[in-house]
């Protein structure tokens, strides 16, 4: 009985992944190779590393809200979104689904606070800088903190994350230069989903999954791959931490 109910579980977390992708669009197939470092969440090794984390409160949440950034410069905003349906922060109306509220990548920039940070005009061209995430999310009146990598320490981020991903009712956002971790090419910005301690890796939970799915990397090469400049800003990349207020 006990080998048939693992049986059951692994059975279970494979359909969830498959409805994970799902759920968010049509684009299933990656088509760029993943380095040997980074561990797909969709594969033996990968859903082992998933049953035996205990801290992984946030991919559920995460998962029903799990979307593809609409262009290539939008990871950010569908990350940002992600997290505050996963919140249940209020959100505006959504005309294509009216009469229902729900955030989306379009209705996103519809608060005018949005604007005082920056706008869809020039995230469309050029993505988002680490401070300019902090302040959008934070637009919609929720707690935000931002940390550079440069100045904190990846001991401290290592213990936020996990903290985090215990807890439930927040959220943690990297933004990462990719072409550290073995992946193209430049900043990228995605939701932290797990963490397995015996291991000492992270599940990001990428939102360009045309591109790559959600992978497990070790936490000193995600912080190396945080503590690069962003040329935008001149400052270091980072997380932020997101909870209700």
């Amino acid at each position: 009985m006990r080998n048939r109910h693992k049986q059951t579980v692994k059975l279970s977390l494979k359909a969830l992944i498959v409805g994970v992708y799902i759920a968010a669009g049509n684009a299933v197939a990656q088509t760029l190779p993943l380095a040997p470092n980074l561990i797909n969440l969709n594969s033996p090794q990968g859903e082992e590393l998933f049953n035996k984390s205990k801290s992984k409160v946030d991919f559920f949440p995460l998962s029903t809200q799990f979307v593809t950034q609409n262009n290539q410069a939008y990871c950010g905003v569908a990350s940002i979104v992600m997290v505050l349906n996963s919140l249940g922060i209020p959100a505006p109306e959504a005309p294509q689904y009216k009469p229902y509220k729900i955030f989306t990548q379009e209705n996103f920039f519809s608060n005018q606070k949005t604007n005082k940070v920056v706008t869809a005009e020039v995230v469309s061209r050029q993505g988002m800088t680490l401070d300019q995430l902090g302040g959008l999310i934070a637009s919609y009146d929720v707690k935000v903190e931002v940390y550079h990598a440069g100045d904190t320490s990846l001991e401290k981020f290592r213990k936020l994350a996990t903290e985090n991903l215990k807890q439930p009712g927040n959220f943690i956002i990297i933004n990462y230069l990719r072409k550290a971790i073995g992946q193209e090419t430049g900043g990228h910005i995605s939701p932290l989903a797990a963490y397995d301690e015996q291991t000492d890796r992270l599940l990001i939970m990428d939102v360009s999954r045309y591109k790559y799915p959600p992978i497990w990397v070790k936490a000193e090469d995600l912080w190396k791959a945080m503590a690069t400049t962003d040329t935008t800003s001149g400052k270091t990349r980072g997380f932020v931490l997101v909870s209700k207020s």
